[in-house]
């Protein structure tokens, strides 16, 4: 028997009922029995200050921690102004510090993005790629994943309304595990 994954998933946007969430919870349920995917909550982050790492936030400490632990990392994302969230950004800088700490390095991570838009947030996709680059993040590069129309396409429930959707990103968690071992293996 494999053992299992411990995914932390990340979502960008705050909004209760958002496509990103919706779109976190629909990837989990079509994910293999290998991954173990737990959607960490960034909204109480408060704003990164370097002044505040010499006594940190408890939520900053508890957030970091709790990405220490985990094997991977999966980022599901809308597209604010062709860019991540601010709230995102904000929760890859308290992980990433203080310089030399970071609870990001080398930890194998996909990035799913979505939109109401036909173009699935590519912008944002791209623009975290490059933030993950520097965290020293292996990306997967293969499938891309840009869900346009999300709005038709996952439910209030976070259930995929169209099959087709549905097994394209039960593909991306596959590869997404298969990534994640081949990252992690000696």
């Amino acid at each position: 028997m494999t053992e299992s994954i411990d995914v932390v998933g990340i979502v960008g946007s705050l909004r209760r009922q958002s496509f990103s969430h919706r779109l976190a919870l629909a990837l989990a349920s079509v994910a293999p029995g290998g991954l173990s995917i737990d959607l960490v909550p960034i909204g109480g982050l408060a704003l990164y200050n370097q002044d505040d790492d010499a006594e940190p936030p408890t939520p900053w400490r508890e957030f970091r921690e709790r990405v220490r632990r985990a094997d991977a990392v999966l980022f599901v994302t809308p597209e604010y102004n062709r860019s991540i969230p601010g709230a995102l950004k904000n929760a890859i800088d308290v992980g990433s510090r203080p310089y030399g700490q970071s609870a990001w390095s080398g930890k194998p991570c996909a990035v799913v993005s979505c939109s109401p838009g036909s173009q699935g947030a590519f912008g944002a996709n791209h623009h975290l790629r490059q933030c993950l680059v520097f965290l020293n993040m292996p990306v997967m590069q293969q499938p891309e994943a840009y869900i346009g129309g999300v709005d038709k396409l996952v439910d209030e429930q976070g259930k995929f309304t169209n099959p087709s959707t549905g097994e394209f990103c039960r593909g991306v968690m596959s590869s997404f595990e298969r990534w994640i071992r081949a990252v992690r293996s000696p």
